[in-house]
């Protein structure tokens, strides 16, 4: 299981998504436990990422809601990490 690091762009957009769309916080508290325990799940719909945000990742936590993400090693634990760096919908984080 990997753990889950937020970034400060992250939280901000998080909290602005959650303001101007309230009853999508318990589908995104759940879409993010189900990346940490399997962040490949078909559900997820996880997939690369190309052109400017080439080497990241992104899946879909509802209908037009995306979350922008990178797969990295911890220095400290050398276990992987999930780096969440951006979150809104299409148009905003691509």
């Amino acid at each position: 299981m990997r753990q889950l690091v937020l970034s400060t762009g992250f939280k901000r957009a998080f909290r602005k998504f959650v303001k101007r769309n309230p009853q999508s916080q318990s589908q995104i508290e759940g879409i993010l436990s189900q990346m940490q325990a399997d962040v490949f799940a078909p559900p997820l719909g996880t997939h690369k990422l190309s052109g400017n945000l080439s080497g990241l990742r992104a899946c879909s936590c509802g209908y037009d809601c995306r979350i922008v993400f990178s797969i990295e090693k911890d220095k400290e634990t050398e276990r992987e990490v999930i780096v969440l760096i951006d979150i809104g919908t299409h148009d905003e984080v691509y």
